[in-house]
């Protein structure tokens, strides 16, 4: 077959791939080749600054990220696709004083598994449509740096904040992939957009961005509030003020968020008591109350432990009526971590810090 019509073919084949991705319900989609982005040279130095933090399974895995290609030798493309998933304009600073903030991601439904089903069909159009293919599909699982292969394959740019940002979705968005065998005509990454501006690196509480597209996830208040496993290092307890589990603030100041067009599906639409939380509520949480309220929820990655640790932080930072009556109950807590994390708190209510 001539190389124009091999060309062609390909062409044709992408673009039926990506109808097939909009009709599963997705929002957006693009496709990267399986040859690693110049993005992921950068990846074992960010590693080797110790960026990671206690996330082993980044830094054991330094080449098959580089370079999925070495978990997957027979991947040819990456089938790229985004859903958009902010459901609500309020912002952590409109919150009360007496409540608590979940990262918008984890209001509704697990994205784990709303986008896996749209991940299965896809797949599952794709053996029907195209016939017999080796692939893999993930959601935030695999050996693969997303947000790499999505700026690769167009979904959108790569913000200062480390985000990928569609013109039209903003950043908030959860991204998917499917790797394949098959070939695939690659589309053009989308050229940076954040200009001079640097709201996301100034509004950080904790200045996690270190530079422009350089997070040290140790100061990240996400990381902090959901990967640390010990308490809150001293230095961060109060600059993490409410943030319970996750954090916004640098996708809230992000003008291509002010401007977005579209919102996200019902699915994630905030669930019963995930909005704006009481704190008082959350400390009163035993290990089934906290099952059954968080169940199929994204917050169950903190465990009790973690995010009851973190409510102590938030009591810490707050000055309400009664605001001690559930650290009190929190400090003698049969979670250790969270015992200890709550009296801090009280020492530094009491000092006035």
């Amino acid at each position: 077959m001539p190389a124009d019509t091999r060309l062609a073919a390909h062409d044709e084949r992408a673009a039926h791939v990506k109808a097939l991705a909009l009709a599963a319900g997705f929002d957006l989609v693009g496709i990267a080749s399986a040859e690693p982005p110049d993005s992921l040279s950068h990846f074992g130095d960010w590693i080797a600054a110790g960026y990671s933090g206690e996330m082993a399974y980044l830094a054991g895995q330094v080449e098959r990220r580089r370079d999925l290609r070495v978990a997957f030798p027979w991947a040819r493309s990456v089938i790229c696709v985004a859903l958009e998933y902010d459901s609500s304009p309020p912002y952590s600073t409109a919150a009360p004083l007496d409540r608590g903030w979940i990262s918008r991601y984890a209001w509704g439904d697990d994205y784990h598994e709303v986008v896996g089903v749209r991940l299965r069909r896809l797949r599952a159009s794709l053996l029907a449509e195209l016939g017999p293919h080796e692939s893999r599909a993930y959601v935030d699982t695999g050996p693969i740096v997303e947000r790499a292969y999505a700026v690769a394959a167009g979904v959108g740019f790569w913000g200062k904040n480390g985000c990928v940002i569609d013109l039209e979705h903003g950043s908030w968005l959860f991204l998917g992939e499917i790797v394949t065998d098959l070939h695939l005509t690659p589309d053009t990454p989308l050229p940076g957009r954040c200009g001079r501006c640097t709201a996301c690196l100034d509004a950080c509480p904790t200045r996690a961005l270190v530079a422009p597209y350089v997070l040290d996830a140790r100061r990240c208040i996400s990381y902090l509030t959901i990967e640390q496993r010990g308490a809150i290092p001293e230095p961060f307890r109060q600059a993490l003020g409410r943030h319970v589990f996750g954090c916004d603030v640098c996708q809230d100041v992000c003008p291509w968020n002010r401007r977005r067009r579209h919102r996200g599906p019902s699915s994630f639409e905030p669930r019963p008591g995930l909005f704006a939380p009481a704190l008082a509520e959350l400390a009163a949480l035993d290990v089934q109350a906290f099952r059954q309220r968080f169940r199929r929820s994204g917050i169950v990655r903190a465990k009790r432990r973690g995010l009851l640790r973190n409510v102590a932080v938030a009591l810490g930072n707050v000055s309400v009526a009664g605001g001690t009556v559930p650290l009190d109950r929190l400090a003698s807590d049969s979670e250790p971590l969270i015992a200890q994390q709550a009296r801090d708190a009280l020492q530094r209510i009491s000092e006035g810090t």
